[in-house]
């Protein structure tokens, strides 16, 4: 069954792009050896890795050698918190109130582990201002974690100036490590990753149409691990090279990395319009009608009155409409600690539902979803 014309939670995953992996299969078939290798069959292999590298790095505009690939966007957020342990003494660790579980759980362990750990607040809308940042630095703050874009409400965070504000305050000491989680960035919206200031940052295949079980962690300047093994990626990321991973995922990004957003931009601003004219109908965070560029064209979250999230999830999936009620890693916990980070009350937060589109999604798919939405919102709201 095709279930790609009425899937809307590619913010959970994507499918894959069968002519890639097609590709990327037939290329580490013929070229099957460890990378590590040094006879001729893992030499070859090695230079499709390697090709690969450049690839990505060329899509990306960094060069090549700061990028490691990894198993996935949560491997390249905690690479960079897991660093902070081979430090001398425990320091400060800020992240932001809305991060993804991969930095927030690993956050939290760190501080088990005696580091502080301390989150920065976000306004109404789920944004993280330079001022929150800059007014929790410390001089012993090591590392400042702040994903791109949010994953439950499409909120983009001003990193650039995010950046700019951790450089000057650092003016004549230390500068803290600026890490940004890219995973719903990349292929979604303009990225700059060699902007000065930001210091790394994580992307994830299996959002932008490649295969599951790769990352990319991008690092301006290599630091020291936490985590050893047999030295590969620069000892930055040990264990056998995913080739086949690597490979897909370069493609991948070749091919959508910098995609034109403006008709998506134009198709969602239009799906969020009509969305906020249904009667019961609140977009979360309501900020977006009034600013909708502060956000993701490819990310949408909505609550309806009387309609819990799983109630409207399971009826959309009855007319093979796909849908999720936020964060595919915190689904099965039914908590939000990103809407209660916004103040989001309690019954929204329980009704809240997310759309996300990708580069596959059509204008026609989601005027078809906005009318199985508008069905099933009037037979609770009449």
């Amino acid at each position: 069954m095709d279930y790609k014309s009425h899937y809307f939670d590619w913010a959970a995953t994507s499918p894959v792009d069968e002519d890639i992996l097609k590709q990327a299969v037939e290329l580490t078939l013929t070229d099957w050896g460890n990378p590590s290798s040094t006879h001729t069959v893992g030499k070859n292999a090695r230079t499709l890795l390697e090709q690969a590298r450049e690839r990505s790095a060329k899509a990306l505009g960094v060069k090549a050698d700061t990028i490691y690939f990894t198993s996935g966007g949560t491997e390249s957020d905690q690479i960079p918190l897991l660093a902070q342990l081979v430090k001398p003494a425990p320091g400060r660790i800020l992240f932001s109130s809305i991060e993804h579980p991969a930095v927030r759980e690993q956050a939290l362990a760190l501080k088990k582990c005696g580091w502080q750990v301390e989150s920065i607040p976000a306004d109404k809308n789920g944004i993280i201002t330079p001022q929150a940042v800059e007014s929790l630095l410390t001089s012993d703050t090591t590392l400042v974690c702040i994903m791109a874009v949010n994953n439950e409400t499409g909120v983009i965070q001003p990193i650039y100036e995010i950046a700019d504000a951790i450089t000057k305050w650092s003016s004549g000491k230390r500068k803290p490590k600026f890490h940004v989680d890219c995973v719903q960035a990349a292929g979604k919206i303009q990225l700059n990753l060699s902007y000065p200031g930001i210091d790394s940052a994580a992307l994830s295949s299996h959002k932008i149409c490649g295969p599951r079980g790769i990352g990319i962690l991008y690092v301006k300047d290599q630091f020291d691990v936490f985590l050893r093994g047999g030295g590969q990626e620069k000892g930055m990321r040990s264990g056998t090279e995913n080739v086949l991973g690597a490979v897909a995922f370069s493609l991948a990004l070749e091919r959508y990395y910098n995609k034109d957003n403006s008709q998506q931009r134009q198709t969602t601003d239009d799906f969020v319009k009509k969305l906020a004219e249904l009667k019961g109908c609140t977009i979360v965070p309501q900020g977006r009608l009034e600013n909708p560029e502060l956000f993701s064209p490819y990310v949408v979250q909505a609550a309806f009155d009387h309609i819990p999230g799983n109630v409207m999830l399971r009826a959309l999936d009855s007319q093979g409409f796909y849908i999720s009620t936020g964060s595919a890693c915190s689904s099965k916990k039914n908590k939000r600690p990103v809407l209660e980070a916004m103040h989001i009350t309690p019954q929204i937060s329980e009704n809240a539902v997310r759309f996300s589109f990708g580069s596959h999604t059509t204008a026609q798919a989601i005027d078809e979803l906005f009318e199985a939405v508008a069905k099933v919102n009037a037979q609770f709201n009449k």
